[in-house]
């Protein structure tokens, strides 16, 4: 027996131990519950520091691209509802070396979660632990990175046991995260325009530099590097434990668009509560780029006189970014498993255990590396700039699978949402401009991934003696990618400034439009040439189980 047809009777036999026990609520929790992580508690703070008041547009945008990313995933996982299905969909419609490149960042991305949660859960605990976070260096101390080493690892236990533990807990956690958030936006708008404390209120979203202090192209750059984008990534984790849905084809849909809109709603909400309860003093001494709070809402409920809110804040922030990071824990399990379905892991990681349906080996390994994550980077801030950038570009390339799917006969008029023939190439080009937003100081940071996984492949690619087509349908991928680092190189944002707004964003929108039309074109072209990956994907529409596709 060959070693394809081993992997694939492995990947079948897997797929088979997953349990198919999520419902709406259960899937919407998720999707809710990672979106209301410790986003919600640094990342108002972050976007006033880089644009002022007019971090509310960097809000919308930010959802804006959010949503129409969620339709592409929408219908993709009505087509194809699959755990790991986002390191999955890419392998099919674009072949091998698009699939590896996806496949590591958005591994990678994953990966990144659960440390920057327990890394906000230390900061926040700073306020009541001594010794671990420096505020001056804006980083966790050696004993700061031990707890929040401690707490990921408690993000496997309440994994290893169960999806059903997991799905139940996080219900409860989820509803507490909603709660909570909106008491929060409600007393300090209140507080903040009724000036109470010296809050600034209405005169903060026009003074002090005005509404746009740092121009509005500082609002474009703060939708990644603030952990906008990190924050409304959470949604991915319905697609990632789509296999494990009762009713994929109903539920999906639902659970992805009621997550992006409720969610773009509560940040705009917590950004507008934020800008008007920061103090009008502090302000006039270090404007909004000198704002600077260890624990941002609670210590602004401290200053308006809410003692007790100031404590239920230091207690969610332990619960919301360890219920994110749970939930990330979870569903990075199942994208380990979507990599070794791909071929790009042993299939010992993919093993499923009998008695839990869980992919325990699959979360050791992304706890181990999640350790190598957060010790070069100790920070939330410096941990979501590098992952939003990398989330940007996975995202980009559902828009393309999409297409293809359908320009090849897949999908039915049920699974078709309207307006895709729009939604998806917007979402392709908003997502290549967050790249080129995300400023080159965290974009270069990115570059030794890409380059990892183009090495990766090659051995792939001369091991397995794969053909040239493999090359042709993921090529313009590795080239989009670079354009996208050159052009922030030579950018205003945070590059060279050769060439100056808005004319660098008006080329990077440029190159996005011919790469879209080119990975449009490899990819029909790809899955025409492998008729075999088509009728496997057709055989397999009713159910969940893999289609035997791999990389090796």
């Amino acid at each position: 027996m060959d070693s394809s047809t081993t992997r694939a009777r492995d990947v079948a036999g897997e797929d088979a131990k997953l349990r198919k026990s999520l419902g709406y609520w259960s899937l919407l929790a998720m999707g809710v519950g990672s979106v209301i992580g410790s986003g919600w508690l640094f990342s108002a703070m972050y976007a006033a520091q880089t644009a002022g008041p007019a971090s509310l547009i960097a809000w919308v945008i930010g959802g804006a691209l959010m949503l129409m990313i969620a339709l592409v995933f929408a219908e993709l996982g009505m087509v194809r509802p699959e755990s790991g299905g986002l390191v999955r969909y890419p392998l099919y419609s674009n072949g091998k070396l698009a699939a590896t490149v996806v496949g590591l960042a958005m591994w990678l991305s994953y990966v990144g979660n659960p440390p920057s949660e327990a890394s906000g859960v230390v900061q926040y605990a700073s306020a009541w632990l001594g010794g671990v976070y420096d505020t001056k260096a804006e980083k966790l101390t050696h004993w700061g990175i031990l707890l929040a080493i401690v707490l990921m690892a408690g993000f496997v236990v309440l994994n290893y046991f169960g999806v059903r533990l997991f799905a139940e807990s996080n219900n409860i956690v989820t509803a507490i995260k909603i709660i909570i958030p909106t008491i929060t936006v409600i007393l300090l708008i209140v507080s903040g325009f009724d000036h109470q404390h010296g809050a600034g209120g209405s005169a903060n979203f026009t003074g002090h530099g005005g509404f746009a202090p740092e121009g509005y192209g500082a609002a474009l750059g703060a939708i990644a590097s603030a952990g906008m984008i990190f924050a409304y990534t959470g949604f991915r984790n319905i697609i990632e434990l789509s296999g494990e849905a009762k009713n994929p084809r109903k539920d999906i849909p639902r659970a992805l668009v009621t997550t992006i809109v409720f969610t773009i709603l509560l940040y705009i909400a917590l950004q507008i509560a934020f800008l008007a309860a920061t103090p009008a003093d502090l302000l006039a001494k270090s404007g909004w780029s000198g704002i600077n709070f260890d624990s941002p809402y609670a210590d602004l409920a401290k200053l308006l006189g809410f003692s007790w809110l100031y404590w239920l804040l230091i207690a969610d922030s332990s619960l919301s970014p360890s219920g994110s990071g749970i939930v990330y824990t979870a569903s990075n399990g199942r994208n380990v498993f979507g990599l070794a379905k791909n071929g790009l892991f042993p299939t010992a990681v993919m093993k499923i255990h009998q008695g839990s349906g869980i992919p325990r080996r699959a979360l050791l390994l992304n706890f181990v590396v999640g350790i190598c994550f957060l010790l070069p980077l100790p920070s939330w801030h410096e941990i979501v700039g590098v992952m939003s950038t990398m989330a940007a570009f996975t995202f980009s390339i559902g828009s393309i699978t999409l297409l293809t799917f359908r320009a090849v006969g897949l999908g039915s008029e049920r699974t078709r949402l309207k307006g895709m023939e729009i939604i998806a190439p917007l979402a392709f080009i908003v997502s290549s401009l967050v790249i080129f937003w995300s400023t080159w100081p965290d974009l270069k940071k990115t570059i030794p991934v890409v380059v990892i996984a183009v090495v990766w492949y090659a051995v792939l690619h001369i091991r397995g003696n794969l053909g040239m087509d493999e090359i042709r349908g993921g090529g313009w991928l590795v080239v989009y990618l670079a354009a996208m680092y050159v052009m922030s190189y030579i950018g205003s944002f945070g590059g060279q400034d050769w060439i100056t707004a808005p004319w660098d964003t008006i080329v990077a929108a440029a190159i996005a439009i011919g790469c879209y039309v080119w990975g449009l074109r490899e990819g029909v072209t790809y899955m025409t040439a492998h008729p075999e990956i088509v009728e496997s994907l057709q055989a397999h529409a009713g159910d969940e189980e893999a289609p035997e596709v791999s990389v090796a």
